[in-house]
């Protein structure tokens, strides 16, 4: 565009000047004012340079021009043409002013808007290169027009240089270094807008160091220039040997000589600022934790050392002493805590009994350091071992030094007393976890569940279930089944429905074995209706009814005495494929034997050792319907394998066999399981002691055999 303009100029003179002369001053102001052909501002090259501050001083310089562009600064890829950027700004420029000198002067031509565009672009050239003054144009800009050129080439540059910038950006967009850190960033997780945007951050921070790198060489090259026209001036009137010899020296100090860079270095990694002051107090703290938890040195066991720590190892727990041979040791080996460590874990992989003595004896030793952990350790070895008493004993010792439980502590003390089944203990334990803020979380809660069934306490146990729910803790299936289990065991029927409903609302499909206990718990109730209504309420869910199953619906017909009811269950499940299990013949010899129904348990009996071993159990059936047929022998014969196990019988179990025996005639026997009775602790019934009374002072006639007797 420079050249074309320059050239149009040079092959007609005439073209510019002679519209001109005939151009009028525009009768409304406007943006731009050139004055007219008679102002005194218009001179010909034989004058004055131009001066638009005479006119007005506020107005800007024209060599704010040259100032506010760089052909470098906006190189583009566009070629290697030398007046590419030149020619770029000329034609923005001249895109932007053409249209601003067109709403000026609205009236004029286009071939005089031509010409005074012509020669706004032939100043500008001439000020931006040096040597351009002999193609200075003849006329001089007005103030106004001076202050538009230099806005609108403020913006041209500006324009420019973003899109520079942005073409640049793309580069290192796609860059190795930007792509690695995406991809870490893509590893733990950043997508999305914001890895676009950590994209362009990192691509702006890349662009910032090349252009902070192309500056020092924009710095060295300026410096060069001016050592060498420093030297230049001072060799004037010198030989070329000299000159060659100083720009020399000067090449030498600048390279020895680095320019010095303003601010502080920043240290980045993966966009992570590393040069923050706050990163030097993290270091020092971390040097100070890690002398708390970086294990030292262990000391070599060598020597006569050596023999001592075999010694220590194969001692015998129950029978020797290990106090002697570790005050030998000790004083080996002049031990660290750490060292003692070391010996505990190898006793420990050895004999856990010996461990659990030798740590013991460490508590008091002073190179050991014993803390709150060692003490909470050997308390919660000697719980999973069942030797409650001993962590007593531990636990006594560490408050008797003025070492209070903590947390940790009272937590293993919780499920030690509730494994144990010791629940005011672990109540307590429980209530000093609450008091020092903790929050009980799933096993604290499952191991006081579980402390409160072992005590027969299965409603605080579900009071416990609510607490968790309320506090968004949801109960496992194992802590819903095992209340189930409590509640059937202990015959409330109430508190096993509430389970059961409480767990089809927690979302967890009620099973074979929760139908089975539900069964149980309403047959033991004596409400064989509701019994048998879950018992098909399985059925239908999908549940095939085994022998348990199906011994638990007998037995609740047994308490009503619905023995057709039950033998029409039977009947039907046996058509469906059911065969009846020991379970089942177990209810049934019992219900039977009660009818002294002598032949049918007696065949009923023989199914069993069919199946298996018969239960002990079924001998309390068996003794007690002997008795009454008076078939002693027998009843003895049964009575002899109920006293070899006498202590696995329940009160009411034996209160059954005495009732039998004095049924049957037999005073002495029932006598001896009564006292049988009293030596375990157990508190015969006021029926069975007058029972027991009468037969002993009142004689008894022999009844007559029953069907089936001998």
């Amino acid at each position: 565009m420079r050249y074309f303009l320059l050239s149009r100029l040079r092959r007609n003179p005439r073209f510019f000047f002679s519209p001109i002369a005939s151009i009028s001053t525009p009768q409304s102001p406007s943006p731009l004012h050139p004055p007219p052909l008679s102002s005194p501002s218009i001179r010909t090259l034989h004058g004055l340079p131009p001066n638009p501050q005479s006119v007005n001083p506020a107005l800007p310089s024209p060599s704010r021009v040259v100032q506010s562009f760089s052909p470098e600064e906006t190189q583009t890829d566009g070629g290697d043409d030398g007046d590419g950027p030149m020619n770029e700004f000329l034609s923005r420029f001249v895109w932007i002013i053409r249209p601003k000198l067109a709403d000026a002067y609205p009236a004029l031509p286009k071939e005089t808007l031509e010409a005074m565009l012509l020669v706004v672009c032939q100043k500008v050239v001439a000020l931006m290169e040096l040597g351009a003054s002999v193609d200075d144009p003849p006329v001089d800009l007005s103030g106004d027009l001076w202050k538009t050129i230099v806005e609108v080439s403020n913006s041209v540059c500006e324009a420019m240089r973003r899109d520079r910038m942005r073409e640049e950006l793309k580069k290192y967009l796609h860059c190795d270094e930007v792509k690695e850190m995406c991809r870490f960033a893509g590893d733990i997780g950043i997508q999305g807008p914001m890895l676009r945007e950590l994209r362009f951050k990192w691509a702006r921070e890349k662009l910032e160091d090349v252009e902070f790198y192309r500056s020092l060489d924009q710095m060295r090259e300026q410096a060069q220039n001016q050592e060498r026209q420093k030297v230049l001036s001072l060799s004037s009137g010198t030989d070329a040997g000299s000159v060659s010899l100083a720009e020399e020296k000067v090449g030498a100090s600048k390279v020895a000589a680095l320019p010095q860079r303003k601010g502080k270095i920043k240290y980045k990694i993966y966009g992570l600022d590393l040069s923050d002051p706050k990163w030097a107090e993290v270091a020092e703290k971390v040097e100070e934790a890690e002398k708390h938890f970086v294990p030292e040195e262990l000391q070599p066991v060598e020597g006569k050392c050596k023999k001592v720590d075999e010694r220590i190892l194969s001692l015998n727990p129950d029978r020797d002493d290990p106090a002697p041979l570790l005050a030998e040791w000790k004083e080996l080996l002049q031990p660290k805590r750490i060292d003692w460590l070391a010996l505990l874990d190898r006793i420990k992989e050895r004999n856990v009994d010996l461990y659990l003595k030798v740590a013991e004896l460490l508590l008091s030793e002073e190179s050991f350091e014993a803390n709150i952990r060692d003490y909470s350790k050997l308390i919660d070895a000697h719980s999973k071992a069942d030797h409650m008493e001993d962590a007593e004993r531990i636990l006594e010792v560490m408050t008797g030094r003025g070492i209070m439980p903590d947390i940790l502590t009272f937590l293993i003390l919780v499920h030690m007393y509730s494994k144990a089944g010791d629940l005011d203990r672990a109540k307590d334990a429980f209530e000093s976890l609450t008091k020092v803020g903790f929050q009980p979380d799933l096993k604290v809660y499952n191991s006081m569940i579980t402390a409160y069934v072992k005590a027969g306490l299965p409603k605080q146990g579900e009071m416990l279930v609510r607490e968790m729910e309320s506090r968004d803790i949801k109960p496992t299936k194992e802590i819903y089944m095992e209340l189930l289990r409590a509640f059937t065991k202990h015959g409330q029927v109430d508190g096993a429905q509430r389970i059961m409903n409480t767990m089809q609302f927690a979302g967890i499909q009620p099973t074979l074995e929760s139908f089975t206990l539900l069964v149980e718990a309403y047959g033991q109730s004596g409400d064989p209706d509701q019994a048998r209504g879950h018992f098909d309420h399985m059925i239908r869910s999908g549940h095939k009814p085994d022998d348990r199953c199906t011994a638990s619906m007998m037995a609740a017909y047994v308490k009503k005495n619905l023995l057709d009811k039950a033998l029409d269950l039977l009947l039907t499940l046996e058509k469906d494929g059911f065969q009846p299990g020991i379970a089942t013949y177990s209810v049934l010899v019992d219900w039977l034997g009660r009818l002294l129904l002598v032949d049918e348990v007696e065949g009923l009996l023989s199914k069993i050792a069919e199946k298996g071993e018969t239960p002990f159990e079924i001998h309390v059936s068996l003794c007690d319907m002997y008795s009454r047929a008076h078939q002693l022998e027998k009843a003895r014969k049964s009575l002899k394998i109920l006293e070899a196990r006498s202590k696995l019988l329940r009160a009411d179990q034996l209160e059954r066999i005495i009732n039998g025996l004095l049924a049957g005639g037999l005073l002495e026997d029932a006598k001896r399981i009564y006292d049988c009775m009293q030596s375990q602790g157990l508190s015969p019934s006021e029926p069975i002691r007058v029972a027991l009374l009468a037969a002993q002072s009142i004689p008894r006639h022999k009844s007559p055999t029953r069907r089936g007797g001998k």
